[in-house]
């Protein structure tokens, strides 16, 4: 008659199969990425479970969860990686060397009331690593019935070749360096006198700040009265010569105020000349020809200044050069009062970098220094410049941060950019040590923090 082997014995050579398979799987992972995928996925073939979560130990305290089990990624901060954080942190202040059942008995009240919203009843603590000597983390592994002492063994035995195959990836990081550096103690002296030294490197200190090509000392065309802008006659950007027309303002208002101090002048004429037939025979009328005058005299100064003020209505250019202004929808229609600033008219071949230097990257600038220009449009070719003026106080920028206004000069004129180009500029200052290179904007931000 034949053998049958037992259905337990069977069972137990499968066991002892897949322990085998996964041991050497574990041993030819290629990465701990790798390695984790396999801890927390196929480790199902040999004991069945509904979750498995990879905890890595660092040190001197806590930890992180790296691997889910049917999860590509962690998400750090999902409630279920935050929640199985504050547990492992719990679990990982008690070291053991074999596989010890958990339950939210095992947890306080807070932790143990969320326990069955996210694990099944039953779970088992797999130590990866020696709890003396390094501890590497644990494996979770959580299911609805209880853990069994064969798969408990099966599971430390598993843990042991996860543990060294482990430990290997980690030894292929630096080992070199590794070594000289924990066992060398000259090594960390020279490394830390290198380290030093170099912080005393000096390094010239520099600053990088919003610019763009302006003109150099334009020709500002202000409003030469209160009015209402009619019409622009000219483009943005177009070359116009000496005595071109640029704008009209609208005339309306003042033909208005023109229109009736002609009425008025005609009025006080008619009066004056009445008068003046009467005073030949009246001498009251006589005496109030004077007054009739000087009204007369009055009105017409009233008619001619408001034809000086119609003709002055059309702008005209008063040198040659580009127009610059924005849009002339913008214009037409808007109210401006005397003075008030509506163009400017610049050489294209005179040009200078206007720079707005925030007030949180201020530096010690001198006239003169060196500045570096780098255009949107071609930032890996920067223009040279020097530092022609610096603003004493801080303004408001044109983006509404608090900044030094900054003018520098281009050294090439041959090079000039076209006027209105925008860009970064780095302008260098003077030389200090690397370490307040580095350093001087985390002490500006704790002294402002602490109030030195």
């Amino acid at each position: 008659m034949k053998h049958v082997p037992a259905p337990n014995l069977e069972a137990q050579l499968f066991g002892l199969s897949t322990l085998m398979q996964l041991v050497k799987r574990a041993r030819h992972a290629d990465s701990e990425l790798e390695l984790a995928f396999i801890m927390v996925n196929e480790t199902h073939a040999l004991v069945p479970y509904r979750q498995a979560v990879l905890w890595q130990h660092h040190e001197p305290k806590g930890g992180k969860v790296i691997a889910l089990s049917g999860a590509a990624l962690v998400e750090r901060n999902a409630p279920f990686t935050l929640w199985l954080n504050r547990v492992f942190g719990r679990l990982d202040a008690v070291a053991i060397e074999a596989p010890q059942p958990v339950s939210a008995s095992d947890l306080p009240n807070k932790l143990g009331e969320d326990w069955s919203e996210w694990l099944p009843a039953h779970a088992l603590r797999v130590p990866l690593g020696s709890a003396k000597d390094r501890p590497l983390g644990c494996l979770l592994l959580a299911r609805e019935q209880p853990w069994s002492d064969g798969e408990r063994h099966l599971l430390q035995e598993l843990a042991d070749g996860y543990s060294h195959a482990w430990l290997s990836l980690q030894g292929r990081r630096r080992p070199l360096l590794r070594r000289l550096w924990r066992r060398r103690r000259l090594i960390q002296l020279g490394a830390l006198a290198a380290v030093c030294l170099a912080l005393a490197l000096p390094v010239r200190l520099s600053a990088l700040a919003p610019a763009q090509i302006v003109a150099f000392k334009p020709t500002i065309v202000r409003a030469p009265l209160d009015g209402v802008v009619a019409r622009f006659l000219v483009d943005p950007n177009a070359n116009v010569t000496a005595g071109q027309p640029l704008l009209d303002l609208d005339p309306r208002a003042i033909q208005n105020k023109l229109d009736v101090a002609g009425k008025e002048l005609a009025v006080a004429e008619a009066e004056y000349r009445q008068a003046a037939q009467e005073a030949v025979f009246d001498d009251k009328s006589r005496a109030k020809l004077a007054i009739l005058k000087g009204r007369m005299d009055q009105r017409q100064a009233d008619v001619a200044y408001a034809q000086s003020l119609l003709n002055r209505i059309h702008v005209t250019a008063s040198r040659a050069g580009l127009a610059l202004y924005d849009d002339p929808n913008d214009w037409v229609g808007r109210p401006v009062t005397i003075g008030e600033k509506l163009l400017e008219i610049a050489d294209p071949h005179q040009a200078e970098i206007e720079i707005w230097l925030p007030v949180a990257d201020a530096i010690t600038l001198k006239t003169g220094a060196e500045v570096e220009f780098f255009l949107d449009i071609a930032p890996s070719a920067p223009l040279q410049a020097k530092l022609r003026q610096a603003s004493y106080e801080a303004t408001v920028s044109p983006g509404n941060l608090l900044a030094y206004r900054l003018k520098a000069t281009l050294e090439d004129p041959a090079q000039m950019p076209r006027i209105g180009l925008r860009g970064t500029a780095k302008i260098y200052g003077q030389r200090v040590t690397l370490f307040y290179y580095l350093a001087r904007r985390p002490l500006a931000a704790a002294r402002q923090f602490l109030g030195w």
